[in-house]
């Protein structure tokens, strides 16, 4: 038996004879950097591999060496009679699971059997991020409580990894449009809240800010005051995205970036580098005064800042984009007619 589990800390319990078998942990962080619906190409990894360094300083020769270890050994799933996937609720696991159902579907499974175990809950547990949260002891609890994958999951799964990979984000959102009850009501319940809180990750047609950024400086504005309180509120705010730690850093350097910056964190220029942890985690954050007009929707971010982001398949940069987020018509997809920079 094999498990494919979504990180390393579940990886480690899981060998602590929680399970019998092999244990594969996919190291990957699908809602940050450019996705292509075949992330192996020549040209689409070393891209990929670029981006993840420039942006969260990733090495990418060890991102590129890793990539090819765990997918040697994902090609040797077919020695095993049953493969196992354990993922959780939020964007990260969301996303990590329609790749795998996608390059699962392209498979002949012949023997082996493929199985899900994915919660978005556990008792006594009020704040559930993850499966990492759980002892060995929990764990042992789910063991065995898998159901069997079938052909409706993989494709619905590849669907998924299709529109998130496309540069074009309707076909995201009308596919949870079309396929909502579908996902809801089958082995994949999360996914429609996961893909739509991806959606919302656009900037929006008020302010230019995603759904972080927005959370982000509205917990300024109501007293959080470093970014490490900013990061447990968010992402306590925004559970159905997963986001760690490296994520989110990049948000706040972006924010706090350039000549037109919607925050301010005191100190030198060098505390905007994560890698000086304790120097970082506790500078103090304050919103400026174009952050607060931003937040108020009296200015827009992307016309003023700038944007050089992914979202899934979809690159936007500079200070028009091609799409937006809708919130205020319960949510939509909007393309074009946007603000300049002034």
């Amino acid at each position: 038996m094999l498990h494919i589990v979504n990180g390393d800390v579940v990886g480690e319990k899981l060998k602590l004879g929680v399970v019998q078998g092999d244990v594969l942990v996919w190291r990957e962080i699908y809602p940050a950097g450019p996705i292509f619906e075949n992330p192996e190409g020549a040209y689409e990894r070393p891209l990929r591999a670029r981006v993840l360094e420039e942006t969260m300083g990733i090495p990418s020769g060890e991102f590129i060496a890793g990539c090819e270890e765990q997918e040697q050994k994902l090609r040797e799933f077919s020695k095993y009679n049953e493969v196992v996937l354990w993922f959780e609720h939020d964007l990260f696991d969301q996303s990590m699971l329609a790749y795998l159902l996608h390059w699962f579907k392209q498979q002949e499974l012949g023997h082996t059997k493929l199985s899900l175990l994915c919660i978005g809950e556990f008792p006594g547990i009020e704040q559930f991020h993850g499966l990492g949260q759980l002892t060995p002891a929990q764990l042992q609890t789910l063991s065995g409580s898998w159901r069997t994958i079938g052909q409706r999951e993989m494709e619905l799964g590849s669907e998924l990894w299709q529109a998130y990979a496309s540069p074009d984000p309707s076909q995201m959102a009308e596919l949870l449009e079309k396929k909502k009850e579908e996902l809801t009501s089958s082995g994949l319940p999360f996914a429609y809240d996961a893909f739509t809180a991806h959606l919302q990750r656009l900037p929006s047609k008020k302010n230019g800010l995603g759904i972080v950024e927005q959370t982000t400086c509205q917990a300024v504005r109501n007293g959080a005051d470093t970014p490490l309180a900013l990061f447990r509120q968010v992402t306590d705010s925004l559970q159905v995205l997963g986001m760690g730690d490296i994520e989110y850093w990049k948000v706040i350097r972006a924010l706090a970036h350039g000549e037109h910056p919607l925050l301010s964190i005191d100190g030198a220029e060098a505390s905007l580098d994560p890698s000086n942890i304790p120097e970082f985690l506790n500078r103090p954050v304050h919103l400026t005064e174009l952050g607060n007009e931003v937040l108020n929707g009296a200015a827009d971010r992307i016309a003023v800042q700038g944007i050089d982001e992914w979202f899934g398949g979809l690159h936007l940069q500079g200070h028009q984009v091609a799409w937006r987020w809708d919130e205020l018509n319960g949510g939509s997809i909007l393309a074009g007619g946007f603000p300049s920079k002034s």
